[in-house]
Formats: C-alpha cells, sequence, structure tokens
C-alpha cells in the first residue's frame, strides 16, 4: 500500500525538541510505522509531490497563524484545495484543519472567546453518528487543545461534526475524503502539560491558573481514535 504523506508546518514548542516534532507525534499516535509515511516539511520550504503518490495526507499543527498567509502555507493550501477535489483522504489538526477550512471556502480568525488550552471537553453533533471516524464514539471526549485561532466560518459544503464550550467548529468534514480537527489527537498528557507550562505567563495575563490546568490534563484516548479511524479509513478507500 502507498504511504501515507504528513505535511509539516510548524515544530512543538522548542522543551520537547528531545521528542521529536509533530510528525513523529501523529505517526505514533496513528499506529504507522516509519516505513508507511513520508514527511514534507513545507515550512522549511520542501516542495509537495504528487498527491497520487500517498494513501492518504496528515496536516500538522503550528506555531504560526493561518491570517499570516506565509508563502509556504498559501502554496500548501492550493495544494490542498487541488488534492481535496480530487478526492484525496485528507486530515488537518489544528493548523491544518484551519487551512483546509479556509482553503476550501470557510474563514478563519482569532477566536473572540479567547485562547482554548488544555484538557478539554468535545462535544459531538447527533450527525456525527453518521460520519466515518466519529460513528464508534460517544457523544462527549476529552482531548487535548492549545490555540488562539479559529475556523469562525466552515465550508459551505462542509459538515460540522463537534463543538466545545469555546469552539462552535472543533471538527468539520468535507464531502467524504476530507477532515479537520482543531484539537490535538497527536498529543500525549505529558505534551499537553508542557504546552500549558510553556504558556503560562499568558494564560496568568489571560486569567486563567496554569497550575490547576495541568493538573486537570488528563488521558484523551478518544480523541486519538479519530486520527486512527481516519488511517483506517483512507486505506479502506486507497
Amino acid at each position: 500500500m502507498k504511504p501515507f504523506l504528513i505535511i509539516e508546518t510548524g515544530k512543538p514548542v522548542p522543551t520537547l525538541k528531545r521528542q521529536g516534532g509533530f510528525p513523529d507525534w501523529i505517526r505514533v499516535a496513528s499506529g504507522l510505522h516509519v516505513r508507511d509515511v513520508k514527511v514534507c516539511n513545507v515550512e522549511a520550504g520542501e516542495k509537495l509531490p504528487d498527491a497520487k503518490g500517498f494513501t492518504g495526507v496528515l496536516v500538522t499543527g503550528s506555531g504560526s497563524m493561518v491570517t499570516e498567509r506565509h508563502d509556504w502555507s498559501e502554496r500548501s493550501a492550493e495544494w490542498l484545495n487541488d488534492a481535496a477535489h480530487k478526492g484525496q483522504s485528507i486530515f488537518g489538526i489544528c493548523y491544518g484543519h484551519q487551512l483546509l477550512a479556509q482553503t476550501l471556502g470557510g474563514s478563519v480568525d482569532y477566536n473572540p472567546r479567547g485562547r482554548e488550552m488544555g484538557t478539554i471537553s468535545i462535544k459531538l453533533h447527533p450527525h456525527a453518528k453518521d460520519d466515518a471516524l466519529f460513528a464508534s464514539l460517544p457523544e462527549e471526549i476529552d482531548a487535548h487543545s492549545t490555540h488562539q485561532q479559529t475556523v469562525l466560518t466552515a465550508p459551505s459544503d462542509a459538515t460540522v461534526l463537534a463543538y466545545s464550550d469555546k469552539d462552535d467548529c472543533q471538527a468539520f468534514r468535507w464531502k467524504d475524503n476530507v477532515w479537520g480537527v482543531q484539537f490535538h489527537p497527536e498529543f500525549s498528557t505529558e505534551h499537553m502539560r508542557e504546552y500549558i507550562h510553556v504558556r503560562r505567563m499568558a494564560l496568568i495575563q489571560e486569567g486563567s491558573e496554569p497550575k490547576a490546568m495541568r493538573k486537570a490534563v488528563s488521558a484523551a484516548p478518544d480523541a486519538r481514535r479519530v486520527l486512527r479511524n481516519f488511517v483506517l479509513h483512507a486505506q479502506s478507500r486507497a
């Protein structure tokens, strides 16, 4: 079977460097072997290959903002738009989720409800029970999250599948081959706690309590199942 392509759009916080990058975390969380994955670091200027050579595509998170419209991001958006319309199976995480939404006709900007961070509760819409990735999940799941921007308006051809207290579009499906999730299914509890620690000063200034947030971090196996379900679904379509 053809490998999966992971489009790397950024790196984790520097204090987690020894644990690898987003592609490593995604590969491990999705259950894929290193031989089943090819990574393209678009942020570093690498050219995206032909999408036809892959079973599916995964787009990572990033420290950048979609609204900054970096050249590498805009080129990636064009590539993703073309691949999506040609039926490629695509899964975007955080930045990847937002980039997919924007290139497919939605809108992205800073979340008017503010930063969302920590282990949060994600609620599924009733129609998510008919979705290939979410059908097997309970109506409410825990997930790790860290973001300031969000999908304000989903693409017109998209179905919003899940939401949280601070975000109305935690997950969407576009047609039958593209998914985006605002949360991080690849994060471990250690990743989440370190992100909170690194952002602690900003969180305090915003009125949050990072110590309590770190203590409240818990495992999020159902969120990880969404990622693994995408891999299985893409393989079934290949």
